[in-house]
Protein backbone atom coordinates (compact mmCIF):
# COMPACT_ATOMS: atom_id res chain seq x y z
CA UNK A 1 0.00 0.00 0.00
CA UNK A 2 1.28 3.47 -0.93
CA UNK A 3 2.45 5.74 1.87
CA UNK A 4 0.44 8.96 1.88
CA UNK A 5 2.61 12.02 2.42
CA UNK A 6 -0.20 14.57 2.04
CA UNK A 7 -3.95 14.26 2.52
CA UNK A 8 -6.35 17.11 1.78
CA UNK A 9 -9.86 16.63 3.14
CA UNK A 10 -12.74 18.91 2.10
CA UNK A 11 -10.50 22.00 1.87
CA UNK A 12 -12.38 25.29 1.63
CA UNK A 13 -10.64 28.61 0.93
CA UNK A 14 -12.25 32.02 0.71
CA UNK A 15 -11.29 35.67 0.46
CA UNK A 16 -13.98 37.89 1.95
CA UNK A 17 -17.20 36.66 0.42
CA UNK A 18 -15.50 34.93 -2.52
CA UNK A 19 -15.13 31.15 -2.47
CA UNK A 20 -11.83 30.31 -4.18
CA UNK A 21 -11.82 26.60 -3.30
CA UNK A 22 -15.07 24.84 -2.52
CA UNK A 23 -14.40 21.62 -0.64
CA UNK A 24 -11.75 19.61 -2.45
CA UNK A 25 -10.08 16.38 -1.36
CA UNK A 26 -6.97 14.74 -2.80
CA UNK A 27 -3.77 13.06 -1.70
CA UNK A 28 -0.11 12.70 -2.65
CA UNK A 29 1.78 9.44 -2.13
CA UNK A 30 5.46 9.22 -1.34
CA UNK A 31 7.61 9.34 -4.49
CA UNK A 32 4.83 10.62 -6.76
CA UNK A 33 4.46 13.65 -8.97
CA UNK A 34 0.88 14.84 -8.58
CA UNK A 35 -0.25 17.79 -10.67
CA UNK A 36 -3.22 20.13 -10.40
CA UNK A 37 -4.21 21.67 -13.72
CA UNK A 38 -6.86 24.23 -14.54
CA UNK A 39 -7.51 27.67 -15.96
CA UNK A 40 -6.43 30.94 -14.37
CA UNK A 41 -8.57 31.64 -11.31
CA UNK A 42 -9.55 28.00 -10.80
CA UNK A 43 -8.09 28.02 -7.29
CA UNK A 44 -4.80 26.17 -7.89
CA UNK A 45 -2.42 28.73 -6.39
CA UNK A 46 -4.79 29.33 -3.46
CA UNK A 47 -4.40 25.65 -2.60
CA UNK A 48 -0.60 25.85 -2.52
CA UNK A 49 -0.64 29.06 -0.50
CA UNK A 50 -2.92 27.36 2.02
CA UNK A 51 -0.74 24.25 2.21
CA UNK A 52 2.24 26.55 2.86
CA UNK A 53 0.47 28.29 5.73
CA UNK A 54 0.27 31.64 3.94
CA UNK A 55 -3.54 31.48 3.79
CA UNK A 56 -5.81 30.13 6.54
CA UNK A 57 -8.54 27.84 5.18
CA UNK A 58 -12.24 28.39 5.89
CA UNK A 59 -12.69 24.67 6.47
CA UNK A 60 -11.29 21.21 5.89
CA UNK A 61 -8.04 19.55 6.91
CA UNK A 62 -4.44 19.35 5.71
CA UNK A 63 -2.68 16.20 6.94
CA UNK A 64 1.08 15.90 6.35
CA UNK A 65 2.80 12.63 7.26
CA UNK A 66 -0.18 11.76 9.47
CA UNK A 67 -0.16 15.09 11.36
CA UNK A 68 -2.87 17.74 11.13
CA UNK A 69 -1.08 20.94 10.05
CA UNK A 70 -4.19 22.88 9.04
CA UNK A 71 -3.59 26.62 9.45
CA UNK A 72 -0.18 26.16 11.05
CA UNK A 73 2.56 28.80 10.86
CA UNK A 74 4.58 28.78 7.59
CA UNK A 75 7.89 28.35 9.44
CA UNK A 76 6.57 25.23 11.19
CA UNK A 77 5.37 23.83 7.87
CA UNK A 78 8.84 24.36 6.36
CA UNK A 79 10.37 22.66 9.42
CA UNK A 80 8.10 19.67 8.77
CA UNK A 81 9.58 19.36 5.26
CA UNK A 82 7.15 21.10 2.89
CA UNK A 83 9.01 23.50 0.59
CA UNK A 84 7.52 25.71 -2.10
CA UNK A 85 8.91 27.04 -5.36
CA UNK A 86 6.68 30.12 -5.62
CA UNK A 87 5.04 31.54 -8.71
CA UNK A 88 7.24 34.29 -10.13
CA UNK A 89 10.37 32.70 -8.62
CA UNK A 90 10.77 35.30 -5.83
CA UNK A 91 14.54 35.05 -5.60
CA UNK A 92 16.56 37.74 -3.80
CA UNK A 93 17.89 39.83 -6.72
CA UNK A 94 20.64 41.61 -4.81
CA UNK A 95 22.10 38.44 -3.30
CA UNK A 96 24.42 36.06 -5.13
CA UNK A 97 23.32 32.66 -6.39
CA UNK A 98 25.18 31.03 -3.50
CA UNK A 99 23.58 33.33 -0.93
CA UNK A 100 20.12 32.60 -2.36
CA UNK A 101 20.77 28.87 -2.04
CA UNK A 102 21.92 29.21 1.56
CA UNK A 103 18.71 31.08 2.43
CA UNK A 104 16.83 27.95 1.36
CA UNK A 105 18.57 26.13 4.22
CA UNK A 106 18.00 28.83 6.85
CA UNK A 107 16.43 26.36 9.31
CA UNK A 108 19.34 23.93 9.08
CA UNK A 109 22.36 23.88 11.38
CA UNK A 110 24.48 21.29 9.55
CA UNK A 111 27.02 21.50 6.73
CA UNK A 112 25.49 22.70 3.45
CA UNK A 113 28.35 21.86 1.08
CA UNK A 114 27.00 18.48 -0.06
CA UNK A 115 23.58 19.92 -0.86
CA UNK A 116 25.04 22.92 -2.68
CA UNK A 117 26.99 20.50 -4.87
CA UNK A 118 23.81 18.46 -5.38
CA UNK A 119 22.00 21.60 -6.63
CA UNK A 120 24.95 22.47 -8.89
CA UNK A 121 24.76 18.91 -10.24
CA UNK A 122 21.18 19.54 -11.34
CA UNK A 123 21.96 23.05 -12.55
CA UNK A 124 25.57 23.42 -13.79
CA UNK A 125 24.75 26.93 -15.02
CA UNK A 126 24.17 28.04 -11.43
CA UNK A 127 27.63 26.80 -10.50
CA UNK A 128 29.10 28.94 -13.27
CA UNK A 129 27.21 31.93 -11.85
CA UNK A 130 27.62 31.17 -8.14
CA UNK A 131 28.98 34.65 -7.33
CA UNK A 132 26.63 36.50 -9.66
CA UNK A 133 23.67 38.53 -8.30
CA UNK A 134 20.40 36.68 -8.70
CA UNK A 135 18.78 39.65 -10.41
CA UNK A 136 21.25 39.48 -13.31
CA UNK A 137 20.22 35.93 -14.24
CA UNK A 138 17.87 35.12 -17.11
CA UNK A 139 14.29 34.08 -16.33
CA UNK A 140 15.14 30.41 -16.82
CA UNK A 141 18.21 30.67 -14.59
CA UNK A 142 16.16 32.39 -11.89
CA UNK A 143 13.66 29.52 -12.05
CA UNK A 144 16.55 27.06 -11.64
CA UNK A 145 17.69 29.08 -8.63
CA UNK A 146 14.20 29.03 -7.10
CA UNK A 147 14.06 25.24 -7.47
CA UNK A 148 17.58 24.86 -6.10
CA UNK A 149 16.78 27.08 -3.12
CA UNK A 150 13.80 24.85 -2.23
CA UNK A 151 15.92 21.71 -2.58
CA UNK A 152 18.39 23.13 -0.04
CA UNK A 153 15.70 22.60 2.62
CA UNK A 154 15.73 18.84 1.92
CA UNK A 155 11.99 18.75 1.22
CA UNK A 156 9.84 15.72 1.97
CA UNK A 157 7.29 17.37 -0.33
CA UNK A 158 8.36 19.84 -3.03
CA UNK A 159 5.51 22.13 -4.08
CA UNK A 160 5.92 24.00 -7.36
CA UNK A 161 3.66 26.87 -8.41
CA UNK A 162 3.66 27.52 -12.18
CA UNK A 163 7.35 26.76 -12.85
CA UNK A 164 6.94 27.36 -16.61
CA UNK A 165 5.31 30.79 -16.30
CA UNK A 166 6.88 33.42 -18.55
CA UNK A 167 9.61 31.14 -19.90
CA UNK A 168 10.48 30.35 -23.53
CA UNK A 169 9.42 26.86 -24.68
CA UNK A 170 13.00 25.54 -24.89
CA UNK A 171 13.64 26.71 -21.31
CA UNK A 172 10.36 25.14 -20.14
CA UNK A 173 11.49 21.80 -21.56
CA UNK A 174 14.72 22.06 -19.57
CA UNK A 175 12.85 22.85 -16.33
CA UNK A 176 10.56 19.85 -16.79
CA UNK A 177 13.54 17.62 -17.56
CA UNK A 178 14.94 18.64 -14.17
CA UNK A 179 11.58 17.96 -12.46
CA UNK A 180 11.74 14.44 -13.93
CA UNK A 181 15.30 14.00 -12.72
CA UNK A 182 14.51 15.22 -9.20
CA UNK A 183 11.57 12.82 -9.14
CA UNK A 184 13.71 9.91 -10.36
CA UNK A 185 16.08 10.67 -7.48
CA UNK A 186 13.23 10.11 -5.02
CA UNK A 187 11.49 13.47 -4.58
CA UNK A 188 7.75 13.76 -3.96
CA UNK A 189 6.31 16.66 -5.98
CA UNK A 190 3.02 18.55 -5.98
CA UNK A 191 2.94 20.58 -9.19
CA UNK A 192 0.59 23.46 -10.06
CA UNK A 193 0.89 24.24 -13.75
CA UNK A 194 -1.03 26.00 -16.54
CA UNK A 195 0.96 24.14 -19.19
CA UNK A 196 -1.24 21.07 -18.92
CA UNK A 197 0.56 19.18 -21.67
CA UNK A 198 3.95 19.34 -19.94
CA UNK A 199 2.46 18.73 -16.50
CA UNK A 200 0.50 15.64 -17.53
CA UNK A 201 3.53 14.16 -19.29
CA UNK A 202 5.54 14.18 -16.03
CA UNK A 203 2.71 13.42 -13.58
CA UNK A 204 1.93 10.06 -12.03
CA UNK A 205 -1.53 11.32 -11.14
CA UNK A 206 -3.45 14.50 -11.92
CA UNK A 207 -6.50 16.45 -10.84
CA UNK A 208 -8.40 18.99 -12.93
CA UNK A 209 -9.58 22.01 -10.90
CA UNK A 210 -12.51 24.02 -12.23
CA UNK A 211 -14.23 26.81 -10.30
CA UNK A 212 -12.64 25.72 -7.04
CA UNK A 213 -13.65 22.07 -7.29
CA UNK A 214 -12.10 18.88 -8.68
CA UNK A 215 -13.89 18.03 -11.91
CA UNK A 216 -11.72 15.12 -13.05
CA UNK A 217 -8.87 12.92 -11.86
CA UNK A 218 -6.73 10.08 -13.16
CA UNK A 219 -3.20 9.22 -14.14
CA UNK A 220 -1.28 11.73 -16.23
CA UNK A 221 -1.47 9.37 -19.19
CA UNK A 222 -5.25 8.92 -18.84
CA UNK A 223 -5.96 12.63 -18.77
CA UNK A 224 -3.68 13.24 -21.76
CA UNK A 225 -6.01 10.99 -23.76
CA UNK A 226 -9.27 12.34 -22.35
CA UNK A 227 -11.28 14.22 -24.98
CA UNK A 228 -12.59 16.85 -22.54
CA UNK A 229 -9.09 17.57 -21.27
CA UNK A 230 -7.77 17.74 -24.83
CA UNK A 231 -10.45 20.25 -25.82
CA UNK A 232 -10.19 22.43 -22.71
CA UNK A 233 -6.48 22.36 -21.88
CA UNK A 234 -4.44 20.77 -24.66
CA UNK A 235 -5.89 22.65 -27.61
CA UNK A 236 -7.00 19.54 -29.45
CA UNK A 237 -9.76 16.98 -29.61
CA UNK A 238 -10.73 14.30 -32.09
Amino acid sequence: MSEKVLQIDNLQIGYGGIEAVRGISFDVNKGEIVTLIGANGAGKSSILRTLSGLVKPKGGKVIFEGEDITGKDPTLIVQKGMMMVPEGRRIFPNLTVLENLKIGAYLRNDDLEQDIEMVFGYFPRLKERAWQAGGTLSGGEQQMLAVGRALMGRPKLLMMDEPSLGLAPIVVQGIFDIIRKIHEDGATVLLIEQNANMALHVADRAYVIENGKISMEGTGAELLEDEQVKAAYLGSAK
